[in-house]
C-alpha cells in the first residue's frame, strides 16, 4: 500500500461555558484549534490525523493549514503501515507533525485490517473511559459554582489551571473543596509556573485539601527538584511537560520524580510512543493519564483507544470535549456520568463530517 494523496486543514471550534474562557497562567482560550491531515492510499483507504494548533507562548510557529506542501515530498509513495520506519527514518522530527501523520497511519492500518485501533494496541481492557471535567483559573465564587455544576453532571474528577500565584491557587482549591467536599477528585496544573521553593511551599499548603495530584508545578527540566519535593510533602506530584522522549521518561522513573505521568501524542511523537510510555511507567508502578490539549473528535478517539486498551491508564483522563460547540466528526461522542464509550469501528472508529469541516475551517465564510 502506498500514500497517494496528502491534504491538511486548519480548523477552529468555539468552546462553550463553563470551560470558556479557559484561563491558564499564560493564555486565555475561547476555542479549540487543530491541524488535520487527510492521507489517501492506492488501496482507496483514507486516514485522518489531528494535532493541536501550536501557540505563540511555546516559541513555535503556528500552523497555517498549508502544511501539506511540507508533507507531500516526505509521504507520497510511503507505505502508511510502516510505523516503525516513520519513527526511525521518515525525517519528521517535530513531535506535533510526526504525531499528526502517525495517527493517520494507524487509522489506515485499522481500516485495512477491519479492526478498531484498540485491537491493534493490545485489545480491549475497558469499554468505557472515565474523563475529567476541566476549568481555567477562576475566582473562588465562580470556582465553587462551576465545580458544583460538574458534580451535578456526574463527573468524578476536576482539573483546574493554576500557576499565577500560590494565594490565588489556594483560594480556588479551598472554594472547590468547600462547595463539593470529597465528591470530586481534584487536580491543579500550574503549567511550570513556580520555582522549586514556591512549588514546595504550595504543595505543603495544599496537603489539607487532599489533591489527587499537583501537576507540573516547575519547569520541565527540573526533575531532580521534583524528586526532592516528593520527599518533603504528601501532595502527589504529576509530570506532563517533562514527558517527551523515552530518555526523559527513564530519568523521571529513575529519580522517582513523579507519582503520575501525563503523556500525549503531540509531545511524545505519536500513539505508539504514548503506548510505550505507559508500559515503561507500568514497570515502575507509575500510573498514566492521557493529557488533553483541547481536543476534537480524532484526538479524543485516540485517547479512548489508548486508555481502553491500556491497564496503566486507570484514572480519569484529561478532556474538554464536552465543551465544544460542535465537532468535525459525523457522530460526536456522548459523555454519560463522566465517561465515554470506546469506539468499535475500524481504525480510529470515527468519520469526518465534511460540512462541519468546511464550517470550522480557518478562513471559511460558511456559517
Amino acid at each position: 500500500m502506498k500514500i497517494t494523496g496528502v491534504d491538511t486543514f486548519l480548523v477552529d471550534v468555539p468552546l462553550q461555558t463553563p470551560v470558556s474562557p479557559y484561563q491558564s497562567r499564560y493564555i486565555c482560550s475561547t476555542s479549540t484549534g487543530a491541524l488535520l491531515i487527510r492521507m489517501e492510499t492506492d488501496a482507496g483507504i483514507i486516514g485522518w490525523g489531528e494535532t493541536p494548533q501550536r501557540l505563540s507562548f511555546q516559541n513555535a510557529t503556528s500552523f497555517t493549514g498549508a502544511e501539506a506542501d511540507y508533507f507531500r515530498p516526505i509521504l507520497l509513495g510511503k507505505d502508511p503501515t510502516d510505523n516503525a520506519a516513520l519513527y526511525a527514518d521518515w525525517g519528521i522530527e517535530e513531535p506535533y507533525l510526526q504525531s499528526l501523520v502517525e495517527m493517520a497511519c494507524w487509522d489506515i492500518l485499522g481500516k485495512q485490517a477491519g479492526l478498531p485501533l484498540h485491537r491493534l494496541l493490545g485489545g480491549l481492557y475497558r469499554d468505557r473511559v472515565e474523563v475529567t471535567c476541566c476549568m481555567g483559573i477562576r475566582g473562588p465564587e465562580e470556582a465553587a459554582t462551576i465545580s458544583k455544576h460538574y458534580v451535578d453532571l456526574g463527573f468524578s474528577t476536576l482539573k483546574t489551571k493554576a500557576g499565577r500565584s500560590p494565594e490565588e491557587d489556594l483560594a480556588m482549591v479551598r472554594a472547590i473543596r468547600e462547595a463539593t467536599g470529597d465528591r470530586l477528585n481534584l487536580r491543579i496544573d500550574p503549567n511550570m509556573g513556580y520555582t522549586p521553593e514556591l512549588a514546595l511551599q504550595l504543595a505543603r499548603d495544599l496537603e489539607p485539601y487532599d489533591l489527587q495530584y499537583f501537576e507540573q508545578p516547575m519547569h520541565k527540566d527540573l526533575l531532580q527538584e521534583s524528586a526532592e519535593i516528593r520527599k518533603l510533602t504528601s501532595t502527589p506530584l504529576a509530570l506532563n511537560e517533562s514527558v517527551t522522549t523515552m530518555e526523559n521518561v527513564r530519568k523521571i522513573l529513575e529519580l522517582d520524580a513523579a507519582q503520575y505521568l501525563l503523556p500525549d501524542t503531540y509531545q511524545c511523537g505519536g500513539i505508539w510512543a504514548v503506548k510505550l510510555v505507559g508500559e515503561v511507567a507500568a514497570s515502575a508502578g507509575v500510573p498514566c493519564i492521557f493529557h488533553c490539549a483541547h481536543d476534537l473528535g480524532l484526538r479524543t478517539a485516540t485517547m479512548l483507544h489508548m486508555a481502553g486498551s491500556s491497564p496503566n491508564f486507570p484514572l480519569a483522563n484529561d478532556c474538554t470535549y464536552y465543551s465544544l460547540e460542535n465537532d468535525i466528526i459525523a457522530e460526536p461522542f456522548e459523555i454519560k456520568a463522566g465517561s465515554i464509550a470506546v469506539p468499535t469501528k475500524p481504525g480510529l472508529g470515527v468519520e469526518i463530517d465534511e460540512a462541519m469541516l468546511k464550517r470550522y475551517l480557518v478562513g471559511s465564510s460558511v456559517e
